[in-house]
């Protein structure tokens, strides 16, 4: 079983190369932005060299991690988003496709069972591209702080001092890879529904996964004055039992982190207990197997032939 899913999951990385061409370009995409602000920021040489000597000599290790975290919040938002849309496409692509090119017909005179099949296909939406996610951020991470030590070297500046003696890699790393893992788990349900959709459509998959999303929760709210659905569906992505009692408006202030530079970290405003103890993450679980299930009924019975 667990060979079999391992192969499966390769054969998915092998067949799906937006798996990690995405974040590849994201990546680029963010690395080439940090460099064309840093080419702008030279024109103003008098202003840099007064920042520069004020973040030696003036600012604190708090300061400095507080500036270095923003920068490393601001360069990742972009794979989250990323992740979002890959993993849509992903599902709704994964079993619909093989029905489309008639593949199926090869793989299921393989000894693989549809379960099998199936499973991996969530395994891979799930876990494996926030995985690759998490190690494209990391990758740019590491590429835009050599680019900002070079250039803070060529302006005269210690990047031993400004650049690597405060940046908090660790905690932003670690941070990342469990809101990634979370959110995979925590839109699970959607996945879900995604492969069913991808299993079940004859045509257009993605008009068939969202015309339901849009058109239950407008007719909730036309006929029943309600919005149970959309309150439960649509708004559970910003519910996702987390973080603490944290806010971004307010999380780079400065009362945040004159206390001490311990403040500002990311990693210790999360709550893996609350998460994996929510009860709405283990019905969003459920919901999910219900789905995968109805997917794995859907592709064992249909008549490809």
């Amino acid at each position: 079983m667990i060979a079999n899913q391992l192969a499966l999951i390769k054969r998915e990385i092998w067949e799906h190369r937006s798996i990690y061409v995405t974040p590849a370009a994201i990546a680029s995409i963010v690395s080439l932005s940090v460099l064309a602000m840093i080419v702008f920021a030279s024109g103003f040489a008098k202003e840099l060299d007064i920042a520069i000597f004020g973040a030696s000599n003036l600012a604190g290790e708090g300061e400095r991690k507080a500036a270095l975290t923003a920068f490393f919040v601001g360069t990742s938002w972009l794979f989250l988003v990323g992740l979002a849309i890959l993993t849509v496409f992903y599902c709704l692509d994964s079993l619909y496709g093989e029905r489309k090119d008639k593949s199926i017909l090869f793989w299921r005179s393989l000894p693989i069972t549809d379960a099998e099949t199936v499973l991996s296909k969530l395994l891979t939406a799930v876990f494996v591209l926030p995985i690759v996610a998490a190690i494209g951020i990391i990758a740019t991470h590491l590429v835009n702080l050599i680019i900002t030590s070079a250039w803070v070297s060529m302006k005269g500046g210690d990047a031993g001092l400004l650049i690597w003696g405060s940046v908090p890699l660790l905690d932003n790393w670690l941070t990342a890879f469990v809101v990634l893992i979370a959110s995979g788990v925590w839109m699970s349900p959607f996945i879900g529904w995604f492969l069913f959709v991808s299993a079940w459509t004859k045509r257009a998959p993605l008009l068939m996964a969202f015309m339901p999303l849009i058109l239950i929760p407008l007719l909730e709210w036309i006929f029943l004055r309600t919005r149970f659905f959309a309150s439960a569906v649509l708004d559970r992505g910003d519910a996702m039992p987390l973080f603490k009692a944290l806010d971004f408006e307010t999380f780079f202030e400065e009362e945040h982190w004159r206390a001490g530079i311990d403040k500002i970290s990311l990693l210790d405003h999360i709550d893996i207990v609350q998460f994996l103890t929510s009860p709405a993450m283990w019905g969003g679980v459920i919901v999910c197997g219900l789905f995968v299930t109805a997917a794995i009924y859907v592709r064992r019975y249909r008549d490809e032939s």
